[in-house]
């Protein structure tokens, strides 16, 4: 049995994105509990030289999006990435979110050879057939920042475990 592109795509990123956002949610609960701005997390770092957790939301989502326009041929909406507070960033996830849902997975299905070229840094390109763009970078890229992003809240206190990751808002379920 095959999986389409679809199938491997928009319901993953779909449940990420939501994924994350439960953990944003739980960092809101968490800096009431200890009785600080939860605000200050938009800029934490575990390193001097990474990007900033805002970054990480930004860059996740923008994964995500860009990665099903790229592969469906669409046009993806443009967001200002000048989010400064965590309710911002949550309503960068529910844009995305929102986004995605509109997607048709006719777009994207059958798009398995075609060539995909893309930014990587800030000068260069690169160019992959779609199942390998989709499989060995768009995949891993929301991953890596979804997980960063994790990471930088649990760093910081936020009491969040691997199910809050894997299943978010339904592991209360």
């Amino acid at each position: 049995m095959t999986i389409s592109l679809s199938a491997a795509s928009l319901p993953v990123f779909m449940t990420a994105l939501r994924n994350l956002d439960h953990c944003l949610d739980k960092a809101v609960a968490n800096a009431q509990a200890r009785k600080f701005d939860v605000d200050v997390l938009v800029s934490a770092r575990l390193a001097p030289d990474m990007l900033p957790f805002a970054a990480q939301i930004r860059i996740a989502c923008d994964a995500a999006k860009l990665g099903a326009a790229r592969l469906g041929g669409l046009e993806a909406p443009k967001f200002a990435d000048d989010e400064t507070t965590m309710a911002q960033l949550k309503a960068r996830i529910a844009k995305t979110l929102e986004w995605l849902a509109t997607v048709p997975p006719s777009a994207i299905d059958g798009q398995e050879d075609k060539d995909i070229t893309f930014p990587v840094g800030r000068e260069a390109t690169r160019t992959m057939k779609g199942q390998a763009y989709l499989l060995h970078w768009v995949l891993p890229n929301v991953f890596f920042h979804v997980t960063t992003a994790y990471a930088l809240l649990r760093h910081n206190g936020v009491d969040l475990g691997k199910i809050d990751y894997l299943a978010g808002a339904g592991a209360a379920a």
